[in-house]
């Protein structure tokens, strides 16, 4: 739970007056000096955005979670220079997740337990469809979990009925005003003095956490508003600015700086590994492997054109995983000609169609958290990529058989998401210049954390998964600690545009990672 701070305490509080270029003065009770809003006026603050903005974390949105977005945080801080309340669409329980119709769709949250993240016991009572939540707002937090930049235009994205066909947010389904106001058209109507906009992450991470293997594409830059992010993030900020001059906008992190893309090692597989934890175990299953199959897929691929893809194990060292990248040539047809004089037909007909973009993973790939569960699994037919569960021996996942798409991202995926992202960052910080608006640079940010970290209050904060400090337990969405060192960032780049002087929060007052009971 965040600690109280001395320095919150007020002296005394005077409102000078009342247009926004005025200033409020607070005397600080710590040290004497008098905070000031400076050009700014916080009394009507509105938050749009995605799950970041909600306070996402640990795969779920719960009450504690949301308490510390950044969101929430600045609003604290702005409360303490005239700032207005800060109204959040609390989800019911600390559980996390949700229910439509009393059926589970969500939830519950993780929790670290030791060895791993893990569920916490219980089940969600957040109910979607409960009229209350609406009946009690508007709500200053419109952070939206899974929303991208078009979605915030969308006046259907609150529509119970439209949640089964994906073109609603049950998210926002329980807090939007009727089944026809866009998130957009939500937070204009409450009027707001100062907004904050940080939107267009799940343009690509959507693409990212999915293998970039085409389920969920990136949002093209170029398009009318609603369909590309250009239009889309002009027509956002336009729209807000008509109704609020002022403001603060984030650009968008690449995505390996978060550690959903960077914990899982390309080469994991030890002789201990491969052994079960038995190294020598290990060293005769990797002796067999080069016979039976890595010497001889090697060969094949070296003599149709693929030489380089595949290597020999080795005994003393940790070894890449077997991936397919479909940026390479296929070459199953000559594989299965290569194969069947010894294989036969069928059994080179199902190896060329195997191993025909096969390759071992280097460190330019990036292997997906979630494939962690996946190595050594056997492939079904549902996600082989072949159509049929194969069979013993060619049934490991990046061992014997490749990984597929969903589970990495290759250089050609990791090129797409950083054109997409330098594009959209290009597009924001043009819209922020033009408006006169305060800029976050999220992106250095998070590339210094990934980098070394960045220390603060006496801790060093890092993308390290679990012990690093910044990120939660889904490697994605940052821990509380991580979401203060965000509000610090954005009260900064207030501070720089207005010229007012928040002090920002002490990170030692946030948790690392929440408890798996709360």
């Amino acid at each position: 739970m965040i600690k109280n701070f001395k320095w919150l305490a007020l002296v005394a509080l005077t409102f000078v007056a009342c247009n926004n270029e005025d200033e409020t003065i607070v005397s600080n009770s710590s040290n004497g000096l008098p905070l000031t809003s400076g050009s700014a006026d916080f009394s009507k603050f509105v938050a749009i955005g995605n799950s970041l903005t909600a306070g996402y974390s640990d795969n779920a949105l719960f009450i504690e979670g949301q308490k510390v977005s950044y969101a929430n945080i600045m609003a604290e801080q702005f409360a303490l220079v005239g700032g207005g309340a800060f109204k959040i669409p609390f989800m019911a329980d600390n559980i996390g997740g949700f229910k439509i119709n009393g059926t589970q769709f969500a939830g519950p949250r993780f929790y670290f337990n030791g060895t791993g993240p893990a569920p916490v016991a219980g089940t969600p009572t957040t109910e979607i469809l409960n009229p209350a939540v609406v009946a009690a707002g508007p709500y200053n937090n419109c952070g939206v979990p899974g929303a991208k930049s078009f979605h915030l235009l969308s006046p259907s994205y609150g529509s119970a009925a439209g949640i089964a066909a994906g073109t609603a947010n049950p998210y926002y389904v329980r807090f939007a005003p009727n089944a026809t106001t866009s998130v957009l058209a939500y937070a204009m109507s409450q009027a707001p003095t100062f907004f904050s906009l940080w939107i267009g992450n799940n343009d690509v991470l959507g693409y990212a956490t999915t293998g970039g293997d085409g389920t969920n594409p990136i949002t093209p830059s170029a398009g009318v508003a609603g369909v590309g992010f250009d239009a889309t993030y002009n027509t956002l900020v336009n729209s807000m600015t008509s109704v609020c001059a002022k403001g603060v906008v984030a650009n968008i992190p690449y995505v390996n700086t978060v550690p959903f893309f960077t914990t899982v090692p390309h080469n994991p597989l030890s002789t201990t590994v491969l052994g079960g934890g038995n190294a020598a175990v290990g060293v005769a299953t990797i002796n067999a492997l080069n016979t039976q199959l890595y010497g001889p897929l090697k060969a094949a691929l070296s003599a149709v054109g693929g030489a380089g893809r595949i290597d020999l194990l080795s005994t003393t060292a940790a070894n890449p995983l077997l991936i397919k990248d479909e940026s390479l040539t296929n070459l199953s047809a000559q594989l299965t000609a290569a194969f069947t004089p010894s294989l036969g037909a069928a059994l080179a007909g199902a190896y060329g169609a195997i191993f025909g973009q096969a390759r071992q993973a280097t460190a330019t790939d990036l292997v997906l958290l979630t494939t962690q569960g996946a190595i050594g699994a056997a492939p079904t037919a549902s996600d082989s990529g072949i159509g049929v569960a194969p069979s013993s021996p060619l049934n490991k996942f990046g061992i014997t058989f490749p990984l597929q798409d969903k589970h990495i991202l290759v250089p050609t995926e990791i090129a797409e998401l950083k054109t997409a992202t330098d594009n959209y960052n290009v597009t924001i910080k043009t819209a922020a210049v033009a408006k006169g608006l305060a800029f976050v640079d999220a992106n250095t940010l998070m590339t210094i954390i990934a980098s070394g970290g960045i220390s603060a209050n006496g801790y060093n904060v890092t993308n390290t998964f679990i012990t690093g400090g910044g990120f939660s337990t889904d490697g994605v969405h940052p821990s509380p600690r991580g979401y203060a060192l965000i509000a610090n960032s954005f009260i900064e780049a207030i501070n720089a545009k207005y010229g007012s002087n928040l002090k920002g929060v002490n990170l030692s007052d946030y948790r690392i990672l929440f408890p798996g009971t709360l």
